[in-house]
Order: C-alpha cells, then structure tokens, then sequence
C-alpha cells in the first residue's frame, strides 16, 4: 500500500521540508515546486490509484479494520438519520439561519454583532479570542436547530450544579461555536472518505448536504473588522479571532478532496463557487497573522492542504491556483506570512539548534520541522535532510532542556513533563529510509535512551480511529544491533542558548543531581521575569517555575503569573514589568565556568555564572551570580548572590522572591528558632505597585539585620524519604522577610511523582525586601536540597567582609559535616578582597579547604588569588581551577598563568584540567 498511497502529509510538508533547500544553499532564494503533482481527486491522502491498496490493507490487517469501525461507529447512526430527516443535522450548523448575515464586528477579542443581508444562511463567527467560559459546548442531540436568537446560544452552565441549559450573549461563549461546526465537518469529512472507500451514496449525501450549506454560506461571508481598529484586525480569519485556528478550513478540504468525483457527478456548476471560497479564505490567512513565531508553521500547514485541492493556476483568470499558494508560502515573504526559509533562518540558531522560543514551544516546532521532512520523504522519495543541515542538530539539543529527573525545564508558557521523543523516531525514519546507517545508529541510540519500554518487544499503541491512521508510516522498528545511547553524549555542564537568554549548569543524573537554570526574557511565549531562577534538589525541580496559570487573556495570566512576583527573580519599587509573549529583554553573560557545550577538560564539582540584565521598568542594573559546588556523591550546594539598584538613584526597596515544593515552609533564625513574623499589607498593589500583589496573600513580615534560613519540606507518603529544601539568607541593614502564600504551581502535568495536589495547593514563597539600594547590600543565598534520611551536610554559614573594606563585597565561611570548609568571595569593582591570609580580585572565588589538606581553589574572571602557601596570577582575567588531591597537584587554566609557592615559581600556559608538576 506504501508505493501507491500519496500521502498528503508528505504534502504538507512539502512546505516544511523544501525549507531545506534555503537552509544547505542560502544563496538560493528560491525553491522549486514539486513536478508531476497528481491532477485527479483525492490527492491529499491517498489518489484513486492507491484504493484497492487501501481495501486490501483493510482486509488483511486488523488494526486498520479497527480504524475504519471507529469511523463508521462514529458517523453511521449520524448518516442513517440523514436519509429519513436530512433537515437534523444541517440544522446543528451555527449559522445565521435567519438574519443571513455577512458582516461581522467584533470589539477587540469579543464579537460584537452582525449585520449585512446574504440570499442564503451564512456561517457565524466564534464568540471570543478568550476560550475561558463557564459554558459547556453541548452534544449535537442537545442542540437546538437553526439557532439564530438574539438571546445568543442556548448553552449548558457548567458552573451550576447539573449544568443547566441557559441562553447567553455570544460574546461569552468562547469557541463553543466554532467546535460545534469543526465536529459536524469532521462528521461529513469522514463520510466523505467512507463514501470513496465504499461507494455507498448515503455518506456522499450526508457529505454533500454539510459540505454545501457551509460553504456557500461561507462564500457571502466577508472579513471581520474590529471596532476598535486595533491589533486584532491583524490576525482575524472568517470564523476565528485568530487565523491559526482556522482549521475547519483544512477539514473541508479534506472532505472536498474526498467527494470531489461525487461533486462533479453531480453538482458540477457549484465547483467554481467551492474554488473561490477556497482561496478568498485561504488570502485571508495569509493577509493576518504573526509570522516570527510557530503561527507561520501552523498558518502554512491549513494554507497547503487548502492549495493543494485547487486546479493548477491555468485554470483561473487572476491565475491563483495550487501553484500559487505553495510558491507563496515556500518562497513569498509578506508581511505577516514569511517564506518557510526566512521562518526557518529566523527561529533557530544555528550554531545551537534552539527554537526562538519557550521550551514547551520549541520542542512542538522541532517535531513539527521533522515531521515534514519524513512525510515529504516518503512521499515523494526525496530526503531534504541534507538540505536542512540544523535539523539533526535542533533533535540532538533537546535533551539540553532536562532536568536531572528527566523533566524539562519550564520557563515563560511551558508545562514540566517528558521530553518528545517524536522527532528522534522521524530522524530514525529518514535515516533507514534513505540507508544511512551512521544517522540511523545514532539516533536509535538517543531514541532508547529517552523512551521508556524498549528493551523488550515494542508495543505500539492502538491506532485513532481517523482517517489519517490509515496513511501513518509504519511502526518503527528499530535495529537490535543500535544500543541506547549515554546520556554524556546530548548534554553538557553548561548549555547558554543566546537566542532565548537561556543558561543552564547542571552536574549528574537522578535523585542527587543538580541543576540550575536561569532565563531572562528573549524570543515567543516569554514572561515579564527578569533574571528568573529554576532550582533543582532531590529528584524534583523544587524552585519551580508557576507555567501559565490560565488562558493568555485571563487576568490572571496577564497580572500574575506572567509577571515577576511569580518567579525567583527580584523587583524594583514593586513596579519591574515589561511586554510578556514576545519579549526583547535578555540578559548578559558575563562570566561561565565551564564553557557552554565543553565536555572534558575542566573541573566538574564547580560551575558559576554570572549574568547582567537591564530592568526596564525602573532602568535598575542587576546581576545574578550562581554557582554550583558538589562537596559528595549526594551533597551539594547552590550559591546564590543578587545584586539588583537602580541607574538614577531613588531606590524605594528591591524583592528577591523565591517559591519552593512542599506543604509546609518554616523560616527561622540561623539557631532554628522561629522568627515572629506579624501580617503585612506591605506588598500589595495599594500604593502603586502591580496588580500581581494583590493575588498572594497570608503575608507575614519582620525587619531584621540577622542571617536567617527558610526550609520547605515536601512531606511524602509513609516509608518515603521526606524533601527538603534550605536557604540560608546572609542579613543586612534595611532587610525585611515576609512570608506569603502565592498563586498555585500549574507548571506540572501527569505523572510528577509529588504527594499533593500542587496545582490547587498554595505555593509557599519566602520574599525578601531590601529597603533602599540592593547593590551594596545585595541578597546572598546558599540552597541546600537534602532529604530526612541523609540530613544536612552543611553545619553552619556565616558572612565576612573584606579586610580592605569594599563595600560591595560578599564573604562566606561555610562548614560541612565532612569536616571540609568553603570560603566564597565575590566583589563587582575589581578590587582586591582579604580574609585572612586569602588574597582575590576575582568576581567569583571559591576555597575549598579538606579535613585532610586536600583543597580547591577556584577564581572566576580574575587575575589574583593567593592562599593555602600558594599564589596563581594572570596577566588578564579568567577562569583557573588550582587543585591539591591526594598529594597531587591539578590545574584548569582558561588563560596563562603563574604559579607561585613558597619553594618555586613556574608558568603555564592555556591548558585543560590536568595534573601538573
């Protein structure tokens, strides 16, 4: 059946993959169109060659008799109705049955009214670019025939108890309309395909009579305008708020694909009417939209499989037939549709292979790209994978995104969960496809390590009772001989995506991994965040980010969770905001260890970075240095030094928020004594700060100039090892601490493996306000993740300043129970810090001094650091890692160096982690 089936989504991707030919010749700008495109009807899925292919798969395998029963349990009672009373099911249509309106308004994202006069019933348009309603979309027995009321639709209350039917104003429905016509059309697109396969006219009328009634509706139907002129009238199409989801459109060419023989047979005069609806409606989602984002692909994929069901471009005068749309949406650049080459060039770095946007988003674009390219493959036995040389390297990235456990990082409009594994199996595909055994071990490699359930005999899952089942590629089999990969082998210490303002240091796998990840605000589906902070300790991403909470529209999404009080971030004057979704707002990276994507040669028990944002809002200059120090096989601690004032002066007060799992939060003195924390309506909107105040509560504060510590404990089940969290806070003058109650945590979906319900549970928030500047006086933290069985490693933290006074500087004594103790010194002006016989000029230093007499120096982008009878100088800033272990000496020096002890004095150059003499 694979030889004779043309597979529209090879089609479809035609699109997508011919990208590649940009991608491998940039100096190519356009790209050739497919030749010998097939003239009959269908051509979508399947041409009428490939019918007794189909029925003879049908006969044989008993996964596709499943397919075609789920359809026909779906539609039949549907088309056997339609034979004594074709009036029911036409009648469910939401049209405008009695005003036959054609002109729409709408009022920014809510529908207005109609008006206009068509000399038939006309289709009507969606309630609201907010889906958020209390209403439910009824069954189509529950639907009242040719509804066109000026009380609106008669819908179920799902707020009220036993759902009531109520009528209510269309402007709050949300899509209920649309969905009640995208099922009626699917109903008929299946009919349609059934009637091909089987020759059965019922289904073909049924079809027809659907198909009609909708698109000549549709053809009287004309461009909504909004009354407000504003960005709306940019992105409307002629049954939605926003042209992406103008996927009805894509349903009825599937369905006049299918009855297209039956159409000529029988109304034949219609077909030029069905043509031009066609394209009036197509030039409107190509006229709207948003083209740097995943709305060009989405935009495109409804735009080809519209195309690709007209006559060639002969066959109309203004000469706009198939040909046309696909040269415009492979090689025609608008305003708001691009040429898939300059979406491509656009979205992905190519030095990286991530996808300008959120993760959630960018691993849905990634699948996307590679499913094109192997329907395209196998459709039309052509492999663009050369000619899209980031591909491999966009699939190969993903993994960059895990956390220790497995789950993804979840910044700005993400969800935390699984990483897809679809574009790894279309990479395998391809390869095998195309007999490129090196790709295909590779990838095979990486598929079995992230998938579950492999090692035995694959089972695939039961096959969707939709007519696209049928022409799905086969199940993969993957080659015995190709083993699961190393996990080493797709991610890195350190991975910086500048194209998203994304840094991520992490350190092992599992339960007593560690990882950091640190965005700002750069690419699509951003949040307004500042230099916002996920933290991972013991098996969970415990200082989570909060996901999108609602719909993008909702208030809640728009003055909360989108902004920075939801995050572990800091804010100025309770006013830091900026432009969420798409936002231009990255930070710097100033400093990295190790380097972004190194894989040997340096030292793996210490990571830093230090990054400088511009907040906006306020013009406040802020940096954030963190750093990882493993000191065990399970211990380990992140330091964490913010340093937030603003350029013009006027510091009001600085809020370091952070958020952590768990059903209990306490914070206390550094003895463990509870500190007497009293209500506070300090941090709320009164006073004219954000909104986002105003939707955490239960705040509690006091003023201290002491250190104190929180600890968030998630409690787990009986014969479980509890969850802990530590921060210790280093106190200064002006500090105030409050404890709040924030918005739920919806960042997580299925299986997260967490005792509480975390998406309607509180998410306990420590918050820290510094009164006045917090450059000087800046927010030092030190997290240690730990579990009940293991307890603390570290016994106490305590602060010290700089013998020569610089007033910006931090100093930390932390001991360990090993016996081990740590100095970490940090100074923004260059200066050199003393503690103690321990000399540095470093931005980020670290002395790690063993009970043994084991040490390890680390000096972040500086010049000088002496201790330990040991002087390492370098004649410009860098990274150098001095190491004493066992008797040995090691050194990592990312620029030339002298070493100095009290017996000799020796030079180095640039050089890798290695023991030296």
């Amino acid at each position: 059946m694979q030889g004779n089936i043309k597979n529209i989504n090879g089609l479809v991707l035609l699109l997508f993959c011919l990208t590649g030919f940009f991608t491998i010749a940039q100096s190519e700008s356009h790209i050739p169109l497919p030749e010998n495109q097939e003239e009959g009807y269908p051509r979508l899925y399947i041409t009428q060659d490939g019918e007794k292919a189909l029925q003879k798969t049908i006969k044989k395998e008993a996964w596709a008799q499943e397919v075609l029963v789920g359809i026909h349990k779906r539609i039949d009672a549907y088309v056997e109705r339609h034979v004594d009373d074709p009036e029911w099911i036409v009648s469910r249509l939401q049209m405008y049955w009695k005003t036959k309106s054609t002109n729409i308004y709408v009022n920014g994202i809510n529908y207005s009214h109609a008006d206009g006069e068509a000399p038939v019933p006309t289709v009507r348009f969606v309630g609201s670019r907010d889906y958020t309603t209390p209403y439910g979309k009824p069954k189509l027995e529950d639907v009242l025939p040719y509804m066109d009321d000026p009380r609106g639709l008669y819908l179920p209350n799902k707020s009220k108890e036993g759902h009531p039917f109520e009528w209510v104003e269309i402007s709050k429905t949300g899509r209920i309309i649309y969905s009640i016509n995208e099922e009626i059309i699917g109903l008929a697109r299946d009919a349609a395909f059934v009637y091909w396969l089987e020759n059965d006219e019922r289904f073909a009328k049924f079809s027809y009579d659907i198909f009609h009634t909708y698109m000549e509706g549709m053809s009287y139907r004309s461009e909504p305008i909004d009354l407000l002129n504003g960005h709306i009238q940019t992105l409307v199409g002629f049954t939605n708020f926003q042209v992406i989801h103008e996927g009805v459109l894509r349903d009825n060419a599937e369905l006049y694909d299918f009855l297209h023989s039956y159409i000529e047979a029988k109304h034949n005069d219609e077909i030029e009417m069905y043509d031009n609806t066609i394209k009036r409606w197509t030039d409107q989602i190509i006229k709207n939209g948003v083209p740097q984002n995943n709305w060009n692909l989405h935009q495109a994929k409804v735009i080809l499989k519209a195309a690709m069901v007209l006559r060639d471009n002969d066959d109309y005068a203004d000469g706009k037939g198939r040909e046309y749309y696909i040269d415009y949406i492979l090689n025609v650049t608008s305003a708001r549709q691009w040429s898939l080459t300059k979406f491509i060039e656009y979205g992905y770095d190519e030095n990286n292979g991530v996808w300008a946007e959120c993760p959630g988003y960018s691993q849905g674009v990634t699948k996307d790209l590679t499913n094109f390219i192997r329907d395209f493959d196998n459709t039309f036995d052509h492999n663009l994978l050369p000619y899209t040389p980031v591909m491999p390297k966009a699939v190969k990235m993903l993994p960059q995104y895990l956390f220790p456990n497995g789950q993804t990082v979840a910044f700005g409009d993400s969800y935390y969960g699984s990483l897809y594994t679809e574009a790894m199996s279309d990479m395998i595909r391809i390869a095998k496809k195309n007999n490129d055994k090196e790709l295909e071990e590779e990838f095979t490699g990486m598929y079995r390590l992230f998938t579950q359930n492999l090692n035995g005999p694959r089972k695939d899952r039961k096959a969707k009772a939709d007519i696209s089942s049928f022409f799905a590629s086969k199940p993969l089999e993957l080659n015995p001989k190709y083993k699961k990969g190393d996990i080493q082998d797709y991610i890195t210490q350190t991975f910086y995506a500048p194209n998203v303002s994304w840094f991520v240091q992490r350190m092992g796998t599992g339960k007593d991994g560690m990882m950091v990840s640190l965005n700002a605000s750069l690419g699509n589906h951003m949040h307004a965040n500042g230099i916002n902070m996920e933290l991972y300790g013991k098996g969970f991403v415990q200082g989570a980010d909060p996901g999108k909470g609602a719909g993008y529209l909702q208030p809640i999404y728009l003055e909360y969770y989108s902004q920075f009080p939801a995050h572990n971030t800091v804010m100025v004057d309770g006013v830091s905001s900026y432009t969420e979704m798409l936002s231009y707002h990255a930070f710097d990276l100033l400093g990295q260890y190790p380097k972004s994507e190194q894989k040997e040669g340096f030292y793996k028990d210490i990571t830093y970075s230090d990054v400088y944002f511009l907040e906006p809002e306020t013009q406040s200059d802020q940096t954030r240095l963190v750093s990882i120090v493993k000191t065990g096989e399970a211990m380990g601690y992140y330091v964490d030094i913010f340093r937030s004032k603003k350029q013009r002066k006027g510091d009001k007060f600085h809020d370091y928020f952070y958020h952590n799992l768990g059903q209990s939060m306490q914070i206390s003195d550094t003895n463990g004594n509870p500190l007497i924390l009293t209500p506070s309506e300090e941090m709320g909107f009164a006073g004219g700060h954000l909104y986002a105040f105003d939707y955490m509560w239960d705040k509690k504060s006091v003023r201290t100039q002491n250190d104190y510590q929180a600890e968030w404990k998630i409690d787990m089940p009986d014969g479980e090892d509890d969850v802990y969290m530590n921060l210790w806070m280093k106190g200064t003058e002006g500090r105030e601490v409050f404890s709040i109650k924030s918005p739920p945590n919806k960042a997580f979906k299925g299986d997260h493996g967490l005792p509480y319900e975390v998406d309607k549970a509180p998410y306990l928030t420590l918050a820290a306000r510094q009164h006045g500047e917090a450059w000087e006086h800046p927010f030092v933290s030190v997290y240690e993740p730990f579990t009940a069985s293991e307890g603390k490693s570290i016994v106490s933290i305590k602060s010290f300043d700089d013998e020569n006074g610089s007033s910006d500087f931090v100093g930390l004594h932390i001991k360990h129970k090993s016996g081990r103790e740590d100095l970490v010194f940090s100074s923004t002006k260059n200066r050199t810090a003393k503690y103690k016989g321990t000399v540095t000029d470093a931005v980020y230093a670290l002395v790690g001094n063993e009970k043994n007499g084991d040490f390890i120096l680390f000096m972040g982008n500086g010049t000088k650091m002496e201790t330990n009878g040991f002087s390492v100088k370098a004649a410009e800033k860098g990274n150098v890692v001095f190491e004493r272990k066992n008797g040995k000496l090691y050194l990592h020096n990312e620029v030339p160096v002298t070493l100095k002890s009290d017996k000799e004095e020796q030079q180095f150059g640039v050089g890798p982690y290695r023991s030296i003499e």
